[in-house]
């Protein structure tokens, strides 16, 4: 038998280590992502001890970046991006074009080339899905409007990192300066031939793979045979991304992210997330581990001030920047604090974006360990900058007339127009939310001819509703403005289809206040919420899983009857 057991030793230090660091960390309320960091720099080769092997954990990396952009994609919506594309889209782009400026910026200073601080700049400038999503569903963020801006830009941002990936490698010549006379012409016709390699790969997805993948899903399912089944799912996302790259040379992690946004368009798309959500998460460690075996922590002590100036541009100068797009593109200040918080901090993909810079020698092994610096300090710091995002608002708020301005900027689709008929300002309907459950209780109360006003925090489903003719208002309903404008005053009943159960206090307390005799009808989806309002507050409460029970059981008992 072998002995030489290096892969077994890499994978079992590895496991051990991240779990031990894993749990102090979420012990200690970070994100378990730090604990796996820090896994890696002690079984790195740039500490004392036990060095795990370099080039095994990097193949056991690239193959948990196949699986993360693999479940990046399955959880790809277009949908939730065009919710909030006139945001997101200008938004995203304007805020890493300006983090990729400041990163070149400072890093010239430091006499760093051209090419090192375009990757270093770009390393800064994508933040955390993971890390992101994590901070919203711990304080019910995640279906807020806010919260559906915030990831919206993330996923902007994701699909930019992508195309980055694919164009470094044909780039890398020019920027390292290795170009000569005809540097120009072999620019253009390298990235001819990898822009013709990408499309031909996407072109074959969308027809053959669009057909290929969701019916070799319901074929295994089929079967009846579980294994078989995240078998299938997995062998897809690796050999889809290996297909990719061996015969259109695109990257690993665009293969794997077509697939699995392919992937999500099956009925089984579901099942595929959850029966590969374990080997992603395994390989998701390993991962990170191995980007920690990357990081020298002595640069901490020879280059204190340069890790200072990267938290910076990532805690704070990303942020800046955020709120000022935001508010630029008339948002309200609740909005910019939320993703200006969300954005304050950087991850997987600035390690996939840095590791990928040190492979092409466009990036020195100092300017990955200050991305690993920047990125282990930002994600600790996030919990804090979230949990200040409330209390600092209303501090500014409090403090500042600009600020009350810009909390209550005037929103074009804030208030009804002066043509809106009788019958919607008095004895009407305030729909609150216009999502799955929203839009079934609108289709009922028109069928049923019973008028009503929707308030929405999506402008963009608020302007389509009133091109449709529906009287709708835009903005949060727990501000008292949003009900007053839609005649809360006169309604004689208040529904809220809105699953931001933060809110729904706030709102009723604003309704009853202003007219102390409306029905309130309320939707959610938490129990422990559910419970708190049957005591709290007095109104017609419909828990989701519940009621399903009820009428399935009605149902049931109706046919035995027969």
């Amino acid at each position: 038998m072998d002995h030489n057991l290096t892969l077994i030793t890499t994978i079992a230090a590895a496991f051990a280590l991240a779990l031990v660091f894993g749990l102090i960390a979420e012990k200690f309320k970070l994100p378990a992502l730090i604990g796996y960091l820090l896994a890696g720099i002690i079984i790195g080769p740039a500490t004392p001890g036990f060095v795990a092997d370099l080039t095994i954990a990097s193949q056991l990396s690239e193959i948990g970046v196949m699986l993360l952009m693999f479940g990046v994609g399955l959880h790809f919506s277009v949908q939730d991006l065009l919710s909030v594309k006139r945001i997101a889209l200008p938004g995203a782009l304007a805020q890493m074009a300006l983090a990729t400026l400041l990163g070149m910026l400072v890093s010239r200073s430091w006499g760093w080339p051209t090419g090192e601080g375009l990757v270093f700049g770009l390393s800064l400038s994508c933040a955390s899905t993971v890390v992101l999503l994590k901070a919203l569903e711990s304080r019910h963020l995640l279906e807020s409007m806010n919260g559906k801006i915030a990831v919206g830009w993330l996923v902007v941002e994701d699909m930019v990192t992508v195309l980055v990936l694919v164009l470094l490698p044909a780039l890398a010549g020019v920027l390292a300066g290795h170009g000569d006379a005809n540097a120009s012409h072999s620019l253009w016709q390298t990235l001819a031939v990898t822009l013709i390699e990408v499309v031909g790969f996407i072109a074959l997805m969308l027809v053959v793979g669009k057909r290929v993948l969701p019916w070799l899903l319901w074929y295994v399912a089929g079967t009846g045979s579980r294994e078989l089944f995240t078998l299938a799912v997995i062998a897809v996302a690796i050999g889809v991304a290996f297909f990719a790259s061996a015969l259109f040379h695109v990257s690993f992690a665009l293969g794997a992210f077509f697939a699995g946004m392919i992937m999500r368009e099956s009925e089984f798309s579901h099942r595929a997330a959850e029966d590969s959500l374990p080997f992603r998460d395994a390989f998701a460690v390993l991962f990170f581990v191995s980007v920690g075996m990357l990081f020298d922590p002595s640069i901490l002590i020879k280059q204190p001030l340069q890790v200072l100036t990267v938290v910076g541009i990532i805690i704070i100068g990303k942020s800046l920047a955020a709120i000022f797009i935001v508010l630029a593109l008339r948002y309200p200040l609740s909005t910019a604090m939320t993703v200006a918080a969300s954005l304050g901090q950087i991850g997987e993909f600035s390690f996939i974006l840095a590791g990928l810079g040190v492979s092409l020698q466009l990036l020195s092994t100092d300017g990955m360990s200050l991305v690993l610096a920047g990125a282990l300090i930002s994600i600790a710091l996030n919990p804090l900058v979230f949990a200040s995002v409330q209390p600092l608002s209303q501090w500014i708020v409090r403090n500042s007339d600009t600020a009350r301005k810009l909390s209550l900027r005037q929103d074009p689709y804030g208030e009804l127009p002066m043509s809106t008929e009788r019958k919607f300002l008095e004895g009407q309907v305030v729909l609150v939310g216009y999502g799955r459950v929203g839009k079934r209780i609108a289709h009922a109360l028109h069928s049923a001819d019973i008028p009503f006003v929707v308030a929405e925090q999506n402008r963009e489903t608020v302007e389509k509703l009133r091109k449709d003719g529906q009287p709708a208002v835009s903005g949060n309903a727990a501000d008292p403005m949003v009900l007053i404008q839609a005649h809360i005053a006169n309604a004689a009943m208040l529904i809220i289809a809105t699953p931001d159960t933060i809110d729904i206090r706030k709102m009723v307390d604003i309704a009853k206040q202003l007219k102390p005799d409306i029905e309130v009808v309320i939707r959610t989806h938490h129990e422990d919420a559910y419970q708190r309002l049957q005591k709290d507050i007095d109104a017609a409460l419909f828990f989701g899983e519940q009621e399903l029970a009820n009428g399935m059981v009605a149902y049931v008992l109706q046919r035995f009857k027969k």
